[in-house]
């Protein structure tokens, strides 16, 4: 897997959207019981049991998204002592909650400083440019649609699963569509492990591109093991919706500057011929 650093397409406005999405995003992280102590996540018995209880109120789950109610029993936040030991007491929800609203609020939640940050790296490096491009209420609808769209097909697909879906990674796939389909031949900067990390410049179609391919693979079970714990799935429809609905804009698009021996935002020295 590469790392992107930066892109070579300068954007010609301050991304305000991109730039309040990310903020919104770690605060909402920081201020969610049991994810920002440690880097995985909540790491005691006290604290899982109040994380799950705030994931089953505001993450978004398969099956309430599809037969649009919720149980009738779901975690209190409390611990308690059963037949097997220690655990996370249940009881009727003490709360409404919507399930067509929770796909909303699910964008905003992370399960750890991992998910987090590389979530922000890929919106922060791609998203100005979209933003640039769509302007500002149309971006951020675009965002909020791909997220949604995310959201309802990795349910669709799961539709019996009670696992909380969380995480900006379906917006964002959707912006990362909509990037290869404006600017293919941008070039982006990576970080690819090989001993150590090395430094190279690509063009997005690769970048993106590969990313999108290891997504589809991942989401049909191949690579990972039961498809592990990320919704794969969900990164891929966002991706197609992306490309989908920023398709329209691509003939009126510039394409990215390329200024020669540019490296990490610093010119290189040239080199002459004699």
């Amino acid at each position: 897997m590469v790392i992107p650093v930066h892109d070579v397409n300068p954007a010609r406005r301050t991304p305000w959207v991109t730039y309040a999405l990310i903020a919104a995003n770690v605060l909402v992280f920081i201020t969610t019981p049991g994810t920002a102590g440690s880097v995985a996540g909540a790491d005691d018995l006290a604290q899982l049991c109040h994380l799950q209880a705030f994931l089953d109120h505001y993450a978004a789950v398969p099956r309430e998204l599809i037969h649009h109610q919720i149980p009738r029993l779901v975690p209190t936040g409390d611990v308690g002592i059963g037949p097997h030991g220690p655990g996370c007491v249940v009881g009727p929800p003490a709360y409404d909650k919507s399930p067509a609203l929770s796909v909303f609020t699910a964008m905003f939640l992370h399960g750890g400083w991992l998910h987090l940050l590389g979530n922000m790296l890929f919106l922060l490096i791609f998203g100005n440019n979209v933003e640039d491009r769509m302007g500002h209420i149309r971006y951020f609808l675009f965002y909020v649609v791909c997220g949604y769209a995310a959201g309802y097909g990795f349910a669709l697909l799961n539709a019996g699963s009670a696992e909380p879906l969380i995480g900006a990674s379906g917006a964002i796939a959707g912006v990362l569509g909509a990037y290869i389909v404006l600017w293919p031949k941008a070039r982006v900067w990576v970080l690819v492990p090989f001993l150590v990390f090395l430094p190279l410049r690509l063009p997005a179609w690769l970048v993106l591109g590969f990313w999108f391919a290891l997504q589809a693979v991942y989401s049909s079970g191949h690579g990972v093991s039961g498809a592990g714990t990320v919704a794969y799935a969900a990164h891929v429809v966002g991706f197609v919706v992306g490309m989908l609905l920023a398709w329209p804009l691509k003939p009126g698009t510039p394409p990215p500057p390329e200024p020669p021996g540019l490296l990490f935002g610093r010119r290189a020295r040239p080199h002459y011929s004699w």
